[in-house]
């Protein structure tokens, strides 16, 4: 086995007090890769057209990123069980309405999009607050976090395929019922587990209501910003925001290119090839990464990216263009996990939910950036121009990271110090 790494996750993952969570997290997590797809192609199926279809999945990720944050902080706030319970119904009964009981042009069909985007199961940020709040050794909380970037990895490319292979069988409507059912069994069954694990204890009404700064245990402040109040998480997340547009960008310029050359049919294989290169990157290179402190390791890792992001614009066919994209996303899953480990050691003890919610969705949004600007310069500059782009961008995320490395080492120091 690889540095023997396979053997940890083994170990990490089947631990008694772990397993159930650590499996009913990867069902509640299923729909999260795939749900923006399977609703443009049930409103195409529905009759809809592209502009309704690619509203509707818009509106589901808008709902989800103006939501995500609050319900976080009500997992802080009130504890995990609750939350996932409630979502784990309310999710899959909104997009059940929306496949079988709305149509095209209908105002609910929108509403409803909004709804379970609101709705999505915070299984992300509940599942990586629980590992900082585990008694974990530092190698182990890293092994943790790999993990979750690897399983990122895994569910970016097994889920669009679990939804084909459902399509299958039946229309693009079962499919998305299907999937946000799991989805929501996934997170009933996370709610139940974790309430075995340890947690921080459900503050009292009166509790929340004390000035900032009391000293009670289990108090959390009351903030507009949360956990992005300290400047080291809100200095992680701009790092995290603007690393995250090169993938928006890519994902643009990689089928152009690929169309350019005359074989749009493998457009699927040499994206198959970016998510492969990562988690080979994950399992080759994770072991040794906690050898080096995080704050220091981080802005290495997002330089190699930087480095990686640049290969593209060496290629001169599809599968050149194939190799590049596997050997040049080798850090990214190791970025993804250092990002989280810092996360856990930067942010409010109290706070963890919200920070890692902050986090995802910093990474949502850069992601989008960078899609949009590759659709607009896509005409003027070619597949070649967006790949200088995104290599450019990502050499400004590494200075980026670089600048604020004293700053997320000074905010791991002030985290450790606070009661987990």
């Amino acid at each position: 086995m690889t540095n023997g790494l396979p053997r940890r996750f083994i170990d990490l993952l089947t631990h008694h007090h772990v397993v159930a969570a650590a499996c009913w997290s990867v069902v509640s997590r299923l729909p999260v890769y795939l749900m923006s797809l399977a609703m443009v192609l049930v409103v195409r199926e529905q009759g809809g057209s592209y502009a309704q279809a690619g509203l509707v999945a818009a509106l589901y990720t808008l709902g989800m990123a103006a939501g995500s944050p609050l319900v976080a902080r009500y997992v802080d706030r009130r504890g995990r069980r609750p939350v996932l319970v409630a979502t784990g119904l309310v999710y899959p009964s909104a997009l059940g309405l929306l496949v079988w009981a709305t149509r095209p042009g209908d105002w609910a069909q929108p509403v409803a999009a909004v709804v379970a985007g609101v709705a999505l199961p915070p299984a992300n940020a509940c599942m990586r607050s629980l590992w900082a709040r585990l008694p974990l050794s530092d190698g182990e909380r890293d092994i943790a976090y790999l993990w979750e970037a690897l399983l990122t990895e895994v569910l970016v490319i097994g889920a669009p395929l679990m939804l084909a292979a459902l399509m299958l069988t039946g229309s693009a409507g079962l499919a998305l019922a299907t999937v946000a059912a799991i989805g929501g069994v996934g997170a009933l069954g996370l709610g139940f587990a974790l309430t075995r694990l340890p947690s921080e204890r459900p503050e009292e009404p009166e509790e929340l209501e004390k000035p900032e700064g009391h000293a009670g245990a289990g108090f959390v402040p009351h903030s507009l910003l949360g956990p992005l109040k300290e400047p080291a998480m809100l200095a992680l997340t701009a790092v995290m925001a603007v690393c995250a547009v090169p993938i928006g960008l890519m994902t643009l310029a990689i089928p152009a290119f690929v169309d350019d050359h005359g074989s749009p049919g493998s457009t699927g294989v040499v994206y198959a090839c970016w998510g492969v290169g990562s988690a080979v990157g994950a399992l080759w290179l994770g072991r040794s990464q906690s050898e080096v402190a995080v704050h220091r390791r981080f802005p290495r890792l997002v330089s190699a990216y930087a480095v990686g992001t640049a290969l593209p614009l060496l290629a001169m066919s599809e599968l050149t263009l194939g190799v590049a994209l596997a050997v040049g996303s080798v850090p990214i899953a190791l970025v993804s996990a250092s990002e989280m480990t810092l996360v856990s050691r930067v942010a409010d003890s109290r706070m963890l939910a919200e920070a890692f919610t902050w986090a995802s969705l910093a990474t949502v949004v850069g992601d989008a950036v960078g899609q949009q600007a590759g659709g607009l310069l896509m005409a003027p500059a070619g597949p070649r121009g967006v790949f200088a782009v995104a290599a450019v961008v990502a050499a400004a995320g590494a200075g980026l990271a670089f600048a604020c490395r004293e700053l997320l080492g000074r905010g791991a120091a002030v985290a450790v110090e606070q009661p987990a």
